[in-house]
């Protein structure tokens, strides 16, 4: 686990992320997260792959066992937050207002069991939906205006921050959840079939 105080000073912002990807804690997160660029929601537009930063949090590692791939932003601030591989080789957009984030809080750490897991992603096909569920505007959150994703059916705001133009690190509040879950997304580029095809670069 990388402390705030280890990394190593004069690293670029991609270096320190690599840092801390090896483990982490909320306030290394925070404290990464505070020194990084806001992001303006115009230059969000597109898919982007998504991979948990851990930091000890309950949710660290129970999406990517559940298939989560990533999040997709369209033009005018839409957005399609819960994409999933799906079993047929394509993207499974979910829809958040069937996710009992509570149940999902509390069950987090049985989610990562295979069996679970495998379970749970069978029954995603049943939550898809076509539709953005969230959409995304800017906010002040510590202090600095950027764009955060705002969910319609979930008490969840995902504020981002800008590593550089294609890698951001999002900081994710929710009610009743008690300390922030952090993850990083990375653009998806030559990929005009996203999300509805999980194809990878």
């Amino acid at each position: 686990m990388t402390d705030p105080d280890t990394v190593r000073p004069g690293r670029s912002p991609s270096g320190m992320l690599d840092d801390l990807a090896r483990g982490t804690t909320t306030a290394g997160a925070l404290a990464f997260f505070d020194g990084l660029a806001p992001v303006d929601g115009e230059s969000l537009p597109g898919f982007w792959w998504g991979a948990g930063l851990p930091t000890g949090h309950v949710l660290d590692g129970a999406l990517e066992a559940l298939g989560w791939a990533g999040k997709r932003f369209e033009p005018g601030g839409d957005a399609h937050p819960l994409l999933f591989d799906g079993a047929g080789g394509g993207l499974v957009d979910v829809n958040p207002a069937l996710v009992p984030l509570p149940l999902v809080l509390r069950t987090a750490p049985a989610l990562r069991r295979p069996p679970v897991a495998r379970l749970v992603r069978a029954l995603l096909p049943l939550t898809r939906t076509r539709a953005p569920r969230a959409r995304v505007r800017a906010v002040v959150h510590r202090g600095v205006v950027t764009a955060a994703m705002t969910y319609d059916a979930l008490p969840v705001e995902d504020a981002l921050r800008a590593v550089d133009d294609d890698t951001l690190v999002r900081c994710m509040e929710a009610r009743g959840m008690g300390r922030p879950f952090f993850f990083v997304l990375r653009r998806a580029t030559g990929q005009d079939t996203l999300p509805w095809s999980s194809r990878r670069q």
